[in-house]
């Protein structure tokens, strides 16, 4: 590359730098729903994305097996300590569960452990919808199994944050 190539490069970078704007998350809603998932969520601007790691629930009862279901408790128990997790992470990255654009929900749903959606829906309506009114886009998936025999939830997530 000549020197002028670079110099024309060069400056349209730095334009290009000079003009940038935050980020913007503009959140779709699913027509005529008050179901707490958006339809679809944008992302523009300057944003730094984050993606969490799938989050398994903690021991509710440390007297139980931990193998066992009894000991990470219902489908709602397991909900809110895996969503609990999830915030725990985002605040240390300095972010909140309004700032999660997207979620991935992994319910076990097989003959010995039918999918329980409505206790999900239970635990995850004290994160989302209500008074932390951001919803993200979000996918539920019936899985056989996790990765411990005890586990019914597994949620992972990302976040956007404006990346002044």
């Amino acid at each position: 590359m000549n020197f002028r190539t670079a110099a024309v490069v060069g400056a349209l970078l730095a334009t290009t730098h000079a003009g940038t704007t935050h980020a913007e998350v503009i959140r779709h809603p699913i027509p005529n729903s008050t179901f707490p998932i958006a339809q679809a969520v944008q992302v523009t601007g300057n944003a730094t994305t984050y993606y969490v790691s799938g989050q398994v629930p903690p021991v509710a009862n440390k007297d139980a097996d931990p193998q066992s279901r009894e000991a990470y408790g219902d489908t709602k128990i397991q909900t809110v300590g895996v969503l609990n997790r999830i915030k725990g992470i985002l605040e240390g990255l300095g972010l909140t569960m309004g700032d999660v654009v997207k979620m991935q929900v992994f319910l076990v749903h097989n003959a010995s452990a039918p999918m329980d959606f409505k206790a999900f829906m239970e635990g995850y309506t004290q994160f989302f919808g209500g008074s932390q009114p951001n919803l993200p886009a979000r996918s539920v998936v019936g899985v056989a199994a996790l990765a411990n025999p005890g586990f019914l939830v597994e949620i992972e997530v990302i976040a956007v944050k404006d990346a002044k």
